[in-house]
């Protein structure tokens, strides 16, 4: 099985410096590249000056994580890409673990290991964690972290398991599968595209799995901060894309409860003192309304198949009924 290791860069100079020595020592004999969403600072010259077997893909704008990866995946003969983030550190045999599962698992599409938190490497990463999941209204969620409480490991998600949705910091998806779905959504730019494409892949009958025998470490937010006003309008916008697209539920109802419990997100970013957070959400709901007749054109085109979210709403069982970890969450 051909796998390609590929990391997408824009002005990553000093990440590449700090983590690519990682994924060389660990990359088994598979082939390295770096997708430069048109960088303007030394990264480009840096890899060919230090690492001239990683093959560089020099995209002459930037397109974002989602159009980023659609244009430089094409140029990538493999038979699975492995799209890892520039702030990974991996670990030794991290790739024989997931390479075993897509040979014994032929439904399998997409894979994530295990991520955990590069500054403290006893706790799980805010990004994927021990596998991803989503409620009926379309909020993400992770075994390992809910909102801001973040697990201890303790080897609790050690398993392999079908989860929901894979992280982007660290996914493994099959050539055939990423062309089949047509790649990334472009429009989303950053943040929650992968949730997206997981979600789609399951509406075509294909498999999620997360692999806990293999393990990464993630900074996270090292490209646009959680405390960034922008992150919050991608991420409640497309989390609206993605869920209006992608729903077997009755979509205007969900759409209600959805923009309503966005409301009371935005007003308790104004009484944390966070009006610009607040603004966001607003202009996130109103591109979403602009956005609306081409995601639902979509939704007719394409079949939605019913899946395991079966949780209604994570912001109910972990603000109201105080359920912070995972293994709680479907106790009564």
């Amino acid at each position: 099985m051909k796998l390609a290791i590929v990391i997408l860069n824009w002005n990553g100079q000093q990440l590449l410096e700090r983590f690519l020595p990682s994924v060389v020592n660990y990359a088994d004999g598979h082939d390295i590249y770096v997708i430069d969403n048109a960088s303007i600072d030394s990264s480009v010259s840096f890899l060919e000056a230090h690492y001239p077997t990683v093959k560089c893909i020099k995209l002459i704008d930037n397109f974002g994580y989602a159009g980023g990866y659609n244009a430089g995946l094409k140029l990538i003969e493999a038979d699975v890409f492995c799209l890892l983030n520039s702030d990974i550190e991996v670990t030794e045999n991290w790739l024989k673990p997931i390479i075993n599962t897509f040979k014994s698992n032929p439904d399998t599409a997409i894979i994530q290991p295990k991520i955990l938190d590069y500054h403290h490497k006893n706790k799980f990463e805010y990004a994927g964690a021990g596998g991803g999941y989503i409620d009926q209204l379309g909020y993400p969620y992770c075994r390992g972290r809910i909102f801001d409480t973040i697990e201890v490991d303790h080897g609790q998600y050690n398993d392999q398991k079908d989860i929901f949705w894979a992280s982007g910091a660290c996914l493994f998806i099959r050539t055939k599968s990423f062309k089949r779905l047509e790649g990334f959504d472009t429009t989303f730019f950053a943040h929650m595209e992968e949730i997206d494409l997981c979600w789609r892949a399951q509406n075509n009958g294909f498999t999620v799995t997360y692999v806990g025998e293999s393990t990464v470490y993630h900074v996270g937010a090292a490209s646009l901060k959680t405390s960034n006003p922008k992150k919050t309008y991608l991420n409640f916008r497309n989390s609206l894309y993605t869920l209006v697209k992608n729903t077997h539920k009755p979509v205007g109802l969900v759409v209600i409860l959805r923009l309503t419990l966005d409301g009371f997100a935005g007003l308790r970013f104004f009484f944390q003192g966070k009006p610009k957070h607040l603004i966001a959400i607003i202009k996130a709901h109103g591109s979403f309304y602009k956005a609306a007749p081409r995601l639902l054109k979509f939704r007719r085109q394409h079949s939605i198949k019913k899946t395991h979210n079966q949780l209604l709403s994570i912001v109910w069982s972990y603000f109201v009924r105080n359920k912070k970890v995972f293994n709680k969450l479907l106790k009564m």
